[in-house]
């Protein structure tokens, strides 16, 4: 049985191209592989990816599995998540990906990261547990509403209890690299 592809595989693809971009860039400034004028140019780039999306989400809605395939879904979905200088834009894009999902055309992991996210952007307490905060003296989680609830909202959107999650982010970012791909692979599959 053959699967119809992305109805807007031009769509897919600048998403895909974008997100993949921003994802090195990430990685370079964790690593603090980047200057003053890099950094410069990430945001730049963040901000052209944010309002490519939101020309995407003002012309079609969510890119979901159906419009962009699931690759670009989750690229659009990375787009959104790190739209952290456009929390207005990041709040409609939570908004617009719970629909994608309650049509099945998207993931609810997704949703509830980007959902976490819009939530600490706007400085209140998150509600999955999958927004973490790097520091010096290592990884730590961000503020959960009801703490003792967390592994049970996990579980109901598909993610994998606390620990489990704060071990591999931990992981990913302890100082020996080496692993790194496939630690990285598995966060995201995780989270």
């Amino acid at each position: 049985m053959r699967t119809a592809g992305p109805q807007r595989p031009d769509l897919a693809r600048e998403l895909l191209a974008r997100a993949a971009e921003a994802a090195t860039r990430r990685a370079q400034r964790a690593r603090n592989q980047l200057d003053a004028v890099q950094l410069g140019q990430g945001r730049h780039s963040d901000h052209a990816n944010t309002n490519v999306l939101r020309r995407i989400l003002a012309e079609h809605d969510w890119p979901g599995h159906r419009l962009v395939g699931p690759a670009a879904a989750r690229a659009a979905w990375s787009i959104a998540l790190h739209s952290d200088d456009a929390p207005d834009f990041q709040r409609a894009a939570t908004t617009l990906l719970e629909r994608a999902v309650r049509a099945g055309d998207a993931l609810v992991q997704h949703w509830a990261h980007l959902h976490d996210r819009a939530l600490v952007n706007s400085g209140r307490v998150q509600m999955y547990g999958t927004q973490f905060l790097l520091r010096a003296d290592g990884v730590v989680l961000y503020p959960v509403h009801a703490p003792q609830l967390l592994d049970e909202r996990r579980a109901s959107v598909g993610l994998p209890p606390i620990a489990v999650a704060l071990e591999a982010v931990r992981r990913r970012y302890a100082p020996d690299h080496r692993a790194e791909d496939a630690l990285a692979v598995a966060l995201r599959q995780v989270a």
